[in-house]
């Protein structure tokens, strides 16, 4: 499959750098077009695009992001026509990732973290179309994931107003000149006062750095003793968890388990996995087709057994729950298959006081 998404953004010029640039560079020293994109690519708008490619440089598992212009009839379009508004296109990323450690959801998880998804005029200082937020996509597959993706923020009730952020059909992305790729490290400075300028850094600090889903980790018990841990589990749940032992299949706790809550780490507490992604698989295993909390389960390759897979672990207790494979159902067609011991479930009734009270609008 084909996997591309598009977050497209504008840039607040708070000098004339960018215009002066422009006239001086020849328009030859714009990376090529490309009509055909590799796999394991995705393109999307976030405004500015200086400001959208830090977020998944640092991404493990991405390899490139290239600043471009995506979304118009317009030919070649260069950075002055897309500014001005007078095409139909909007400044965006492209991201090539290697989707054996990064998902196509996680990379939609960071982009929804790296805007303002309600503003519908642009992004903070940058207004207009052509600053417009947007993801692209490039197949069915990529469609079904995108709009629960988005329904899922919608539903979290993160905001008070409605997600402007539009999904549509992905088309010709076109690279920006030179000079715009990289630009928060060929001219940090400048990107400092633009980022912090615009009002982009504050917003961003101010909505998600007390978020209790993401970047959890202070909450929940981790780099516990390793003595402390033993003490505190069963013995297989010990071999699961910290010697990468896997539980037999149809006889273990939750592998049938049809109650409505959610499953949090045995060791760290931290929330993985809920009754509205779990499906009956038929592994005799607890399966999943999506984490909760993305950045709670992190991927490694698992070379063990005379054959590669990829395993899930936790982020903060650094538990090994179990591998993920790409038979799941849709919309995501992945399988989170994960052993019973390493989970403890939370019905939702109980969640307010086990102190996960924001999941309860889950159910």
């Amino acid at each position: 499959m084909k996997k591309v998404t598009l977050l497209a953004g504008a840039c607040l010029i708070l000098l004339n750098s960018c215009e002066d640039a422009e006239t001086a560079m020849n328009a030859n020293e714009r990376k090529s077009s490309e009509s055909v994109v590799p796999n394991d690519t995705a393109i999307v708008a976030g405004g500015c695009f200086w400001c959208m490619e830090p977020p998944f440089e640092k991404l493990d598992g991405v390899e490139s992001v290239v600043s471009g212009y995506t979304g118009g009839p317009e030919k070649d379009p260069t950075y002055s026509q897309v500014s001005s508004g007078a095409t139909g296109h909007v400044e965006a990323v492209r991201i090539s990732y290697d989707s054996s450690k990064v998902s196509y959801r996680k990379i939609l998880d960071v982009f929804w973290r790296s805007i303002d998804p309600t503003d519908p005029g642009g992004q903070f200082a940058d207004r207009g179309s052509q600053y417009e937020t947007a993801i692209f996509y490039l197949d069915d597959e990529q469609k079904a994931i995108a709009e629960q993706s988005k329904a899922d923020l919608e539903q979290s009730g993160k905001f008070n107003k409605p997600i402007a952020t539009e999904i549509m059909p992905g088309g010709e992305f076109y690279p920006a000149e030179e000079y715009h790729q990289d630009y928060y490290l060929k001219n940090s400075t400048h990107y400092k006062a633009y980022r912090k300028g615009s009002g982009r850094e504050g917003y961003l600090d101010s909505v998600w750095a007390q978020d209790t889903v993401i970047g959890s980790a202070g909450k929940y018990a981790c780099n516990r003793a390793d003595s402390d841990i033993k003490s505190s589990l069963s013995p297989l749940q010990y071999r699961v968890t910290q010697q990468d032992g896997t539980e037999p299949p149809f006889d273990n706790k939750y592998w049938d388990n049809k109650k409505e809550g959610i499953y949090v780490d045995i060791v760290s507490g931290e929330p993985l996995f809920s009754s509205t992604h779990k499906y009956t698989s038929g592994t005799g295993w607890p399966s999943f087709y999506q984490p909760l909390v993305d950045e709670n389960v992190v991927e490694k390759t698992d070379a063990s057994h005379g054959m590669v897979r990829t395993e899930v672990r936790s982020n903060c207790g650094d538990s090994h729950l179990g591998h993920v494979f790409t038979d799941g159902p849709q919309p995501t067609g992945m399988r989170y298959c994960i052993n019973s011991a390493a989970l403890r479930f939370i019905p939702k009734e109980d969640l307010e006081k086990e102190g996960y009270g924001q999941f309860t609008d889950l159910f």
